[in-house]
């Protein structure tokens, strides 16, 4: 009696039961942490508070896009990136799992498919399922670096694809994507009347700066484009519930698509007033949670860099992001290499949940130095048995 859209089983695969039973036990080093408000960050509690507080927050004032101070506050936001943005192009959205749906409504019927990165964050394949939407996937390769090879997505397009998604850098690979490469995507979109979506949550986390890479698809015009963000990454906020859509491309089709997505907007109309109002305070918060975020990770990667050197296992390269990808030993699966960690008291992602190659697993970089060099030491004794 339920719909096709949804999993047939919901039972919990053999890791998150062993993870369960694990917890049950004792603590875990849990390096799949990535909620950056369980990290032991320091978060200026007053300043969210009373931002959240503001008394204007008790009057309704539906607003398809979005209340105009909360949409100036995202165009100040590209201003980080060398951009001036229009804020009348920016939509608000409860986040970007909902601007994905949104999205989909707007460019897909029931059927048609869009293009995924593969590896890649695993939600996609449940937020096309739930709009009735195929997602097709096409590869990230890795040759001293994750990259997009352009023939390899135009040989993943069908009659049936609507839109290319990327993701800008990449989670878990923490690959950007370079400007040759941007450039391409576009110009593809455009030849084939495609859309761009282009999800940028990690854009301000690079390791280090270099001019060949974008961090963000906003001044695109070959080709309809939607850059997608929100407070949970850039300034540590997931609970806040706050994204939004910057739609961009050539003037014609860009207006077009966003009379179409103010309609679906209007429909939901999903965005809390309180944070609305909140988000001139909230937004300039990239420059202090998001600046020790930053610190944090890098710190993090440094460790495992220099731990993992000269050992069996190997740290991938990445140019920025919250998650480092490590290759294990090919004497054990990522499965059963993951079940022997959490026997261990180590918590990892196994590869294959982002679509991995073989013996890869996933660690977050965003979790407590305390958490991260007692489970790195723990990974590389079991490397040694």
């Amino acid at each position: 009696m339920f719909s096709s859209r949804l999993p047939l089983s919901l039972a919990q695969n053999r890791i998150s039961l062993a993870a369960d039973a694990a917890r049950a036990r004792g603590p875990l080093h849990d390096l799949t942490e990535s909620n950056p408000t369980a990290v032991g960050l320091d978060l200026p509690a007053e300043l969210i508070l009373s931002a959240l507080a503001d008394p204007r927050a008790l009057a309704y004032e539906p607003t398809p896009k979005g209340l105009p101070a909360a949409r100036d506050a995202v165009a100040a936001y590209y201003t980080r990136h060398g951009l001036t943005v229009d804020p009348a192009r920016v939509t608000l959205t409860a986040s970007t799992s909902e601007a994905y749906g949104w999205l989909f409504k707007l460019l897909c019927d029931p059927g048609d498919d869009v293009l995924v990165p593969t590896p890649s964050y695993p939600l996609f394949d449940y937020l096309a399922a739930l709009e009735s939407v195929r997602p097709v996937s096409y590869p990230l390769r890795y040759h001293g670096g994750w990259f997009v090879d352009i023939e390899e997505v135009r040989r993943a397009l069908t009659p049936r694809t609507r839109a290319i998604l990327v993701v800008n850098p990449n989670n878990p690979t923490g690959s950007y994507l370079s400007r040759d490469q941007a450039a391409a995507l576009a110009a593809l979109a455009a030849e084939r009347g495609l859309a761009l979506i282009s999800d940028e949550v990690f854009a301000d986390y690079a390791y280090a700066p270099d001019p060949a890479r974008v961090t963000t698809l906003a001044g695109e015009r070959a080709a309809l484009t939607f850059c997608l963000s929100g407070l949970s990454k850039p300034c540590g906020l997931p609970q806040l519930k706050l994204g939004w859509i910057l739609v961009g491309g050539p003037d014609a089709l860009r207006v077009e698509a966003e009379a179409r997505l103010e309609l679906i907007a209007d429909t939901y109309l999903s965005v809390a007033a309180p944070v609305q109002h909140a988000a001139p305070a909230l937004l300039p918060l990239v420059d202090s949670v998001g600046a020790a975020i930053l610190a944090r990770v890098r710190d993090n990667r440094r460790t495992l860099a220099a731990a993992v050197a000269g050992s069996a296992a190997q740290l991938l390269d990445a140019e920025g992001g919250w998650s480092a990808i490590v290759r294990l030993p090919s004497t054990a699966t990522e499965e059963e290499w993951t079940l022997e960690l959490i026997d261990d008291g180590v918590l990892v992602h196994p590869g294959f949940f982002f679509d991995l190659p073989p013996t890869c697993v996933v660690l977050s970089l965003l979790v407590r130095p305390t958490t991260l060099q007692p489970a790195v030491a723990a990974i590389l004794r079991r490397c040694m048995r």
